[in-house]
């Protein structure tokens, strides 16, 4: 068995699953953002009273953190009312962030889990070994009222990264590449695993990056085997207490692709479609209003210190304007610590709070009518982050912050080199 499916067996009191059955798992953190007060709704029309576990339920305030509308600020009042009502202390408020980066900062993303979460990308959590999959509101109304949902276990997808990873190449460079050749259906409900020695190059953060993006090959879950990399960040966050399950080698995949990176050039997707990847280089030149760094692909402590690293001493160049959106309160707070944030203000971007932000197109950095933005975030379809006249080009941090210094699209790795000299 795959160690996906040992995970999958346990949780269902099975000793042995395949893909394609259909399994019933107690699931061990359920999460519901702010876009899915319908689910708390749905959780009374189904005759719900009382959560069946409220210690595993976290409520997270990040798409509308903190309101723009008085709806949205009602439905935060609501959620509130429903956490004291129902005893779930875990209430992550607008000071906190976007709730996959939550869940790692507070240790509750760890092998051999399962969470679900009422956001499409919560395949990020394959990052640490764990199940994670995205759902809708009526399927995590049933994890409150029953604490289980079902899932069809999942054919496994191996991706097998090797080579040397050049300079100024990131794991969004990789990622980008790897679904601008696959494309954006192609792992329709299968699990896609990460593996093989460039993985050893990658932080939690790089590995996070990784898998939040397999949500737009259209998977299911992801999956990176826990290994001293995974431990160490665990450890530094007290978090002992988990499992972790190990493929059999006899697994049969359902794929096993190989992608050499040593020649890998930095990606953009260009409008409107994730998967219309191409060389960064194919698309320089292009005007940039907005360059935007954060969300749960692209606003973590080493995105902001990459993109510090360039703008140090620098200027945003007049006609372009850069926002900032770190992906969690630890990450604002760490990043202020280090002096990034510091550093990227001096250089003239603009800091909102943690949270989704402009990512959903409701707030923070919209865009307007015939407005182009590089974005180190994970959608570029019309509409995105705000007019549907927009653009959206998708690239790494390095990517975002040279083209807030130049007021275009333009190789990280010239600055880079230049700063390393």
């Amino acid at each position: 068995m795959h160690a996906i499916e040992k995970l999958l067996a346990v949780k269902s009191g099975s000793e042995k699953v395949h893909a394609g059955e259909i399994v019933s798992c107690t699931v061990d953190y359920a999460g519901i953002n702010d876009l899915y007060y319908q689910t708390v709704k749905s959780f009374y029309e189904m005759g719900g009273t009382k959560v069946a576990a409220p210690e595993k339920v976290i409520l997270f305030f990040d798409h509308y953190a903190p309101c723009a509308t008085e709806k949205q600020a009602d439905n935060h009042r609501k959620f509130r009312a429903f956490a004291q009502e129902q005893g779930i202390g875990h209430l992550m408020d607008i000071n906190e962030g976007v709730c996959h980066q939550l869940m790692a900062d507070y240790g509750f993303s760890k092998p051999g889990e399962i969470m679900v979460i009422t956001d499409s990308h919560t395949t990020t959590h394959g990052a640490f070994g764990a199940f994670g999959t995205g759902v809708g509101a009526t399927d995590l109304a049933i994890i409150l009222a029953t604490g289980k949902l079902w899932f069809k276990v999942p054919e496994v997808i191996r991706i097998n990264l090797v080579g040397k990873l050049p300079r100024g190449v990131y794991a969004k460079d990789v990622i980008l590449h790897i679904i601008g050749d696959l494309k954006a259906d192609y792992g329709v409900y299968k699990a896609v695993e990460f593996a093989g020695p460039v993985l050893q190059e990658f932080s939690i953060s790089e590995r996070m990056a990784l898998c939040n993006m397999t949500t737009e090959m259209g998977a299911k879950t992801s999956y990176i085997q826990p290994d001293e990399i995974t431990r160490k960040f665990l450890a530094d966050r007290g978090v002992t207490d988990y499992t972790v399950y190990e493929t059999d080698d006899d697994y049969a995949y359902a794929a096993d692709l190989t992608y050499d990176v040593s020649k890998l050039e930095p990606q953009l997707a260009a409008p409107f479609s994730v998967d219309n990847v191409h060389p960064l280089a194919h698309l320089a030149g292009k005007h940039i209003d907005q360059a935007y760094l954060g969300s749960c692909t692209g606003g973590r402590t080493e995105d902001f210190a990459i993109a510090a690293q360039i703008l140090q001493g620098r200027k945003i160049q007049a006609g372009t304007r850069m926002v900032l959106v770190p992906a969690s309160r630890f990450v604002l707070r760490e990043c202020l610590e280090k002096g990034y944030i510091q550093t990227l203000l001096e250089a003239g971007a603009t800091l909102t709070a943690p949270g989704c932000a402009a990512c959903l197109g409701i707030h923070q950095g919209l865009l307007a009518e015939g407005e182009a933005c590089i974005s180190s975030t994970n959608r570029n379809f019309p509409g995105r982050m705000g007019s549907v006249k927009g653009e959206i080009y998708l690239g790494s941090p390095a990517a975002v912050a040279v083209a807030a210094l130049r007021g275009e699209i333009a190789d990280p790795r010239e600055v880079l080199e230049r700063r390393e000299a």
